[in-house]
């Protein structure tokens, strides 16, 4: 990031950056495919986690609930360091490459949560209703839109510490928007369980 702000991203080579951490070029490409992956968060991270999420969680707990656990991982990836995240955020609105493959990782993560959704309604045997993979495709890419537009609504005011939980609060929600199950019963469950483990939450830190 020092090297891309003084010289500039385009005239910054990969082999200024190997030389200014020390290492040489082959041991760069190890790491990295291109310095526009060098830049970028661990999006591989992320796209694990958020299947570890899923793989992990149990047949009764409600969608929402679930697509908003396995959203908020990804946070953390941009929390962990919030200046840099800052300063990744300006630069990939400033040059082209950044911009499309910050695009194609939004992607990755949009079919990723869609994939997981039709899976969970249908059962992972493709019994599932008949819409389920329209409900899965709405559920994807609004889980990912909103955690879009709220992670960036964030990282545009500069990442303030005391924007973390506003920025997670907008989030979660999207989970009054989503077509889960049919019974509505759940998500009603899902609200309430969501709003408990915020009082919780709350009542710890205020201990």
């Amino acid at each position: 990031m020092e090297l891309f702000r003084t010289k500039g991203y385009e005239d910054t080579t990969v082999d200024d950056i190997a030389a200014a951490a020390g290492v040489g070029r082959r041991t760069f490409f190890r790491y990295f495919r291109s310095k526009e992956h060098a830049i970028s968060p661990d999006h591989e991270t992320g796209l694990a986690r958020v299947a570890e999420i899923f793989a992990g969680a149990q047949p009764g707990e409600p969608t929402a609930s679930l697509v908003l656990r396995a959203g908020e991982t990804v946070f953390d990836l941009y929390t962990d360091d919030p200046q840099l995240s800052v300063a990744r955020f300006r630069l990939t609105h400033e040059v082209p490459a950044l911009r499309d493959r910050e695009s194609a990782s939004v992607d990755h993560y949009r079919r990723l949560f869609i994939r997981q959704v039709r899976e969970r309604f249908d059962g992972g045997g493709g019994r599932g209703d008949d819409t389920a993979e329209l409900r899965a495709a709405v559920i994807g890419a609004a889980v990912v839109a909103a955690h879009n537009l709220a992670l960036r609504a964030w990282l545009a005011a500069g990442a303030p510490a005391d924007g973390i939980d506003a920025c997670r609060a907008r989030f979660r929600r999207v989970a009054d928007m989503l077509p889960v199950e049919p019974d509505g019963g759940l998500h009603i469950v899902a609200q309430r369980l969501e709003a408990a483990v915020g009082r919780l939450e709350r009542r710890t830190t205020a201990t």
